[in-house]
């Protein structure tokens, strides 16, 4: 096997691949990108089992081959050169990368391209187009509402499905809950919802462009991404999301309004001061008023008021300020909503919106007072 490669395009596809490989096991081949040359382009593969990437790149190939070899230790190679064409050449079980412009040549290690795990087939899949802009958009809103409790397998991912000309995406932890609709569906034939593991949209956010279309595929427990030269195919995660519409309030009785940056920076300022198992922030909200405290500790407390917009008698809510800070966050409005229903037992979800209010809204399940 031999092919001469330029180091800058290479270098683009490999960092995926190492985003991909979950292990840095230098027995293991799931630390190896594999690598197939013929008829002048090259593919590449990577994997950690749960998430496949493949792509190709125009290379000089002068025998056709395949092979794998250790990923990060070939990221640092092409790292210590200069920009320019390389050389791979492979015998037996040892690879020897030359760079044309440089008298240096490294010597390493390959393991057989047969111990590498199959691919799903993406030949017949049925993929459908969405604007890549809105899906990340979609990402942006719900990822960070994602569980990370293994024990509950079903919050480890976001919700994928489909309502009528509807994409629907949810995140949620169990006391918490993202939730972004939009009408970008016209015309795709339905698939079964999807509970898509983070992974996979956390490489859709960093590598996919922000104009044009991707092309998304949901089937049998897996999903399908392509775009430009990319491949990527994620398992799905198994089992039964939770019935998230129980949640959302139908109606909130009363509500107050902030400007985001007041509340960003009130929340930095006053959360230095907040204990670091709980998280917990007091909201005192009057007329006009906001008050935002800290539970009071050893190291002492933290209050400040900004401005709002309410107009209903004083009330009481205490909140773990990072499911505040998080939503807020990836709102794009210069403006917050916040709606709310008191009860005899204390306070019921709270709904968090953008104003004016979007196609996306959180709900906040506050703490109780102490």
């Amino acid at each position: 096997m031999k092919f001469t490669f330029d180091k800058d395009s290479m270098m683009k596809e490999i960092a995926i691949a190492q985003e991909i490989i979950a292990t840095k096991n230098v027995t293991s081949i799931l630390s190896n990108v594999l690598f197939i040359a013929e008829d002048d382009t090259l593919t590449i593969k990577a994997t950690d089992i749960k998430v496949n990437f493949e792509t190709k790149i125009p290379v000089e190939v002068q025998e056709n081959g395949t092979t794998t070899v250790f990923c990060d230790k070939f990221i640092s190679i092409l790292n210590s050169l200069p920009s320019g064409e390389i050389e791979f050449i492979q015998n037996d079980t040892t690879v020897t990368i030359k760079p044309i412009s440089k008298k240096v040549k490294f010597q390493l290690k390959s393991m057989a391209s047969d111990k590498f795990p199959e691919f799903a087939s993406t030949e017949n899949v049925p993929y459908f187009e969405i604007p890549v802009l809105e899906l990340k958009e979609m990402i942006n809103q719900t990822i960070f509402a994602v569980s990370d409790d293994e024990k509950r397998l079903f919050m480890n991912g976001i919700l994928f499905e489909k309502k009528g000309e509807n994409l629907v995406m949810v995140g949620t932890d169990g006391r918490r809950l993202s939730i972004i609709q939009k009408p970008i569906c016209q015309g795709i034939a339905d698939f079964e919802s999807a509970i898509v593991p983070p992974k996979i949209f956390n490489i859709i956010l960093k590598r996919a462009p922000s104009e044009g279309n991707i092309s998304v595929a949901v089937v049998d427990k897996m999903i399908f991404f392509k775009f430009g030269t990319f491949n990527f195919t994620s398992v799905l995660i198994d089992g039964q999301f939770p019935n998230y519409q129980r949640v959302i309030p139908e109606t909130q009785e009363s509500f107050f309004e902030v400007e985001k940056k007041d509340l960003v920076d009130a929340l930095k300022r006053v959360s230095l001061f907040v204990e670091q198992k709980s998280h917990r922030v007091y909201f005192k909200i009057a007329s006009g008023m906001l008050t935002i405290t800290s539970q009071e500790s050893e190291l002492g407390v933290a209050n400040e008021e900004i401005p709002c917009m309410y107009d209903g008698p004083e009330v009481e809510m205490a909140f773990n300020y990072i499911y505040i800070e998080e939503p807020v966050k990836v709102i794009n409005t210069e403006r917050l909503r916040f709606e709310f229903t008191p009860s005899e037992n204390g306070m019921k979800a709270i709904t968090l919106k953008s104003e004016p209010v979007s196609d996306f809204f959180h709900i906040i399940m506050p703490m109780q007072m102490e």
